[in-house]
């Protein structure tokens, strides 16, 4: 019985570790500026084992430091219904799965907010255990963060090309202009290239993604301000 006893106190205590260390960390990161991410972590890994410099471009910014058009457009091309749902497009979903049933193109049925959560606590895994986790996660941070922060934090942590993370810095380098001055074109191109941003490039886009940005376009003008701090 002791030894069961035993156990039984250990497992408690790894339970009540990784719940208290999840949401202070969530608690810190909804004032804290998230720095690096795992993913930058693989991608220079990645770098280093194909022999090449590595490369991290990160600026973080305020998201009253962005054009007001970068939350209007990636929620144009990635979730519309963001202000909408508490972290799950339900409806999302269940279009994705039907497509892939019917042997249709693969839809991704992730959230702006889901994405924050993989990008900033998880790596880009496809196991069901990331899976679980990255849901846990993003109800804690629609619980605890609120929309503004979730797409402050996205729009400072996402990926937006080969080593470049964030709108600051594909502003700085594709644009030559900070994430503030960018025009609504601009941020639409930005938008386009997020389902690949590694394929796509928003310094040297192609007719299809020129394609992608006029349709954006359109989907903004049906989409509010995310803020009016501008």
């Amino acid at each position: 019985m002791n030894v069961l006893k035993r156990i039984q106190r250990i497992i408690q205590w790894i339970v009540l570790l990784f719940f208290g260390s999840t949401i202070l960390s969530v608690l810190i990161y909804r004032w804290c500026p998230v720095y690096v991410t795992p993913l930058m972590f693989i991608r220079c890994g990645q770098q280093m084992m194909r022999g090449e410099q590595i490369r991290l471009r990160h600026h973080w910014v305020p998201l009253d430091s962005m054009s007001k058009y970068m939350p209007v457009a990636v929620i144009a091309s990635e979730d519309q219904r963001y202000l909408e749902h508490h972290g799950f497009d339900f409806k999302a979903i269940r279009l994705a799965m039907a497509e892939r049933a019917n042997g249709g193109r693969r839809r991704g049925g992730s959230t702006i907010s889901q994405q924050t959560a993989k990008n900033v606590f998880l790596g880009p895994s496809q196991t069901w255990v990331r899976k679980a986790l990255e849901a846990y996660f993003t109800v804690l941070i629609e619980v605890m963060w609120g929309k503004e922060r979730i797409m402050e934090v996205y729009l400072n942590s996402i990926e937006m090309g080969d080593g470049i993370y964030g709108a600051e810095a594909v502003a700085q380098l594709h644009f030559g202009r900070s994430a503030l001055e960018l025009t609504r074109p601009n941020c639409a191109l930005v938008a386009a290239t997020l389902p690949n941003p590694l394929k796509f490039s928003s310094q040297n886009p192609s007719a299809y993604m020129l394609r992608r940005q006029t349709a954006i376009m359109q989907q903004m003008r049906h989409i509010p301000l995310f803020t009016e701090k501008k």
